[in-house]
């Protein structure tokens, strides 16, 4: 009986030892993946027309830097490699290249904007690389068959602009709706949104006004959409310019119905430099909470992203909804790694990026989330139709699922 508990020892030994080795096996990186490290790409426009978007970058990086401080995600560190690209598409493609073939990242997160974004997605898919929920709502990104490495996060621009359509059918019939939009990809995605929503009735629509971001002002475009005599506005700018617009409106004494964009619909970014006084009454919608609103001072998700700004990023601006924004889409990546445990290859990341379930980032609507599948890459689909009043947004009406197909 002695004599055999020496072999014993051993066979457990040897049982042991083959089990961490078939453990240590199971570990399956591809570039930018270590047992130490998670290289992460961004491209964000720190500089240029919509350089407001800046501070979702800023964001990121303070709550990587979080996680990195409680332990990382599975014990291995994000190095979160952010570039500026001026929201200049050539500057994009070569950001791109630069985060892929040199800095060797696993993927490139959230890069923003829809010129940017599609001026790299072929790439991004030739290389096999994920082009992970890209801050854009263009709904081309929901397209899994053709560009399998490219997905979206925030609900699509067209989803967003037929809820806008179903309001002004129901509350105006008879409004004379003018658009000012921004000429690219964006704002051609939100107004044939408009136009598809409005269905038999875009006759409503009675001008349509493009821009350039390299203009320094839309001041123009504004007094010439007043001549015609509409008393709808809708407006689908970036930052910069939809403060301008409502600047302009309130100076020339115009009283349209005024509907923003929700990528536009900051209080810290947009609202209070337009001044508070010119806001009142404007329409947009959402799927994150207010940072203005006093009515999630209590919420647990709120608490959790006011706590955060505190000790992780104390420049950051709740009012800013580019920062509110830049928290959940990192919270949604830090979910989708930590879901692929040990396989950190790329063909994993969008396999677990597609399989997300009901996943709610402390900072969005009660009732939205986060649900994806194979054939569905659109992770947010619900909105919710708000009013500024006062020094903030009051929401309305039920939240709304909006399908929009490929």
């Amino acid at each position: 009986m002695r004599s055999s508990l020496p072999r014993t020892a051993a066979l457990a030994a040897a049982v042991i030892a083959f089990a961490c080795s078939g453990a240590s096996a199971q570990k399956k990186y591809d570039t930018g993946a270590t047992d130490t490290e998670i290289k992460v790409g961004n491209i964000m426009p720190y500089s240029g027309p919509a350089s407001a978007y800046g501070v979702i970058g800023k964001t990121e990086q303070a709550y990587f830097n979080k996680v990195n401080n409680e332990g990382g995600i599975n014990g291995r560190k994000i190095n979160f490699i952010s570039y500026d690209d001026g929201y200049s598409p050539p500057k994009a493609v070569e950001q791109a290249r630069k985060l892929v073939e040199s800095d060797e990242v696993l993927l490139i997160f959230n890069s923003l904007g829809t010129p940017s974004n599609t001026a790299i997605e072929k790439y991004m898919n030739a290389k096999k690389v994920p082009q992970l929920f890209v801050a854009t709502g263009a709904t081309k990104w929901n397209d899994p068959k053709e560009f399998p490495w490219t997905m979206g996060w925030q609900p699509s621009y067209q989803s967003e602009a037929h809820i806008y359509a179903k309001y002004l059918m129901k509350e105006k019939p008879d409004g004379k709706i003018v658009v000012l939009y921004q000429n690219d990809d964006f704002g051609k995605d939100y107004l044939k949104g408009l136009k598809d929503g409005l269905g038999a009735k875009t006759a409503m629509i009675i001008a349509e006004e493009p821009y350039e971001t390299s203009e320094p002002s839309i001041d123009g475009h504004v007094v010439k959409l007043k001549a015609t005599g509409a008393d709808v506005f809708i407006s689908i700018t970036t930052p910069k310019f939809a403060a301008q617009a409502i600047k302009k409106i309130a100076e020339i004494e115009w009283h349209p119905l005024h509907i923003v964009s929700n990528v536009s619909s900051s209080v810290g970014g947009v609202i209070r430099p337009a001044g508070y006084e010119n806001s009142q009454g404007i329409l947009s919608a959402a799927y994150a909470k207010d940072g203005a609103d006093p009515q999630w001072n209590g919420d647990p998700g709120m608490k959790k992203f006011l706590d955060f700004l505190v000790k992780y990023y104390p420049d950051g601006n709740r009012l800013d909804a580019s920062v509110v924004y830049g928290y959940g889409a990192a919270q949604t990546m830090v979910k989708v790694l930590q879901m692929c445990g040990d396989d950190l290859t790329r063909a994993n990341v969008m396999k677990q990026a597609a399989s997300l379930k009901d996943f709610a980032p402390d900072t969005l609507l009660p009732g939205v989330k986060v649900n994806t599948s194979p054939t569905d890459y659109a992770p947010l689909k619900q909105l919710q139709m708000m009013r500024f009043k006062g020094e903030k947004w009051d929401l309305f009406g039920d939240i709304i699922t909006d399908e929009v197909g490929n």
